[in-house]
């Protein structure tokens, strides 16, 4: 490879340069185009959801959704480890794009099941297409060649969110495309993820390159890791925590949204905006404040902007449940989760062993944030509807404010562990 790399002139390392920048430009709009199409489907999916069934049902979804996602997750690791990745993307590809062409004629069905079946589908899909990309990707990098571009290429997912929501809304208020249709509009962007991935595998841009970590490795000792190792314990117990807020501040806003738009193409063309709206914010903190906050604050600092954001809206909430406070909450949780937490996230790992984060990262993704998004789904059901006496939707907000305080009190304890890590690492 070396030999291919080098012209005539011997200058070899812009060369291998110049590759790695295509690269990382096809990788930018094959994310944004994901996310893209992510979010034409997100705000679908809720709006027809609650068409069907109302918002205070869906935490049975989530709750069915967590549960198939379990089962589906290990069969699609299965395929992987018997086919090429490319081959999977490109099956998935197609796949996914022809069972949206389904769903939109079946959309319109009477009764529940295609509406519930739709959204389990999205959220499936959803995190299938962000982790073959993200497992292709790692194939074709070394870790030093990730350092490089992984921000780069990251950036492309962030701007496919402030897109894809945008289309969407202008798709409903300005063409007669309804909701449904939005199916079709991201199974023609899935298809053109078909060709661009295709394109690349063809023009040589996919070489996979060896890793210290076999994935089967990683998957097998992921809890044991955790359990020995009290820092990236701390760092689970973060991460986790966030999943189980999650579900209960989306249960308050999706309800809201219910409650101001009634009818469901201006539902859609709400959530389409607001998607759009938070992937501008989460865009503007992760280049205009992320790097001010570590740089005079610290990484741990960094850390404990989402739950006392989350807190502060959740109090709000509390006391006047409208739209906007909804929204407010949802922003400091998903808009916050994808910018300034999670760079301050991998700031964590930088002092471990790669090997472990490996392993304790498996563990996480693959198991632990389903099952603690299924545990808030079952809080939300709790208390709000199989205790003797429930409580109403704005008072989910002592829950959360319970969950961020312990959430922020582990982020105290981890402070003095990272700390350590980091002096044991100079």
């Amino acid at each position: 490879m070396k030999s291919s790399n080098q012209g005539p002139d011997g200058n070899g390392n812009s060369i291998i340069f110049r590759k790695l920048g295509v690269r990382a430009s096809f990788l930018f709009i094959n994310f944004f185009l994901i996310i893209t199409a992510l979010y034409q489907l997100k705000p679908a999916s809720r709006s027809l959801f609650i068409e069907a069934l109302g918002a205070e049902r869906l935490p049975y979804v989530w709750i069915i959704t967590g549960l198939t996602m379990v089962v589906f997750i290990a069969f699609y690791h299965r395929l992987v480890a018997r086919h090429s990745r490319f081959k999977v993307v490109l099956g998935t590809c197609l796949a996914i794009s022809s069972l949206l062409v389904l769903f939109r004629f079946l959309i319109n069905l009477p009764g529940p099941i295609i509406p519930v079946g739709f959204y389990v589908f999205v959220d499936i899909l959803s995190v299938v297409l962000v982790e073959q990309f993200w497992s292709l990707t790692n194939s074709i990098y070394t870790t030093q060649e990730g350092k490089s571009w992984y921000g780069f290429v990251g950036t492309g997912g962030l701007v496919g969110g402030i897109a894809g929501g945008g289309l969407s809304a202008l798709l409903i208020q300005y063409t007669h495309l309804q909701t449904p249709d939005l199916l079709l509009t991201a199974a023609i962007t899935i298809g053109i993820i078909f060709v661009l991935t295709w394109v690349m595998g063809h023009i040589g841009l996919y070489c996979e390159v060896e890793h210290v970590v076999p994935v089967e490795a990683a998957r097998k000792g992921g809890w044991r890791v955790l359990g020995q190792n009290r820092y990236l314990l701390l760092i689970a117990a973060v991460m986790l925590l966030a999943q189980l807020v999650s579900p209960l501040i989306d249960y308050q806003f999706l309800n809201t949204v219910e409650a101001s738009y009634p009818e469901r193409e201006a539902r859609t063309a709400f959530l389409s905006l607001f998607f759009s709206v938070m992937g501008f914010i989460s865009v503007s903190i992760n280049l205009g404040i992320t790097p001010l906050i570590h740089r005079f604050f610290g990484t741990i600092f960094g850390l404990l902007i989402q739950p006392l954001m989350i807190s502060l809206f959740s109090w709000a909430f509390l006391f006047q449940s409208t739209l906007f406070f909804g929204c407010a909450a949802k922003i400091s949780d998903r808009g916050l989760s994808y910018s300034i937490n999670r760079a301050s996230k991998e700031l964590l790992y930088i002092p471990i062993d790669p090997v472990m984060i490996y392993q304790a990262k498996a563990w996480i993704d693959m198991f632990g944030y389903r099952i603690f998004k299924v545990s808030g789904s079952f809080l939300i059901l709790l208390f709000t509807q199989w205790l003797p006496v429930s409580i109403g939707i704005a008072q989910l907000s002592w829950i959360t404010i319970s969950i961020s305080a312990g959430w922020i009190a582990i982020i105290m304890v981890l402070r003095h562990e990272y700390h350590r890590v980091c002096q044991g690492e100079a």
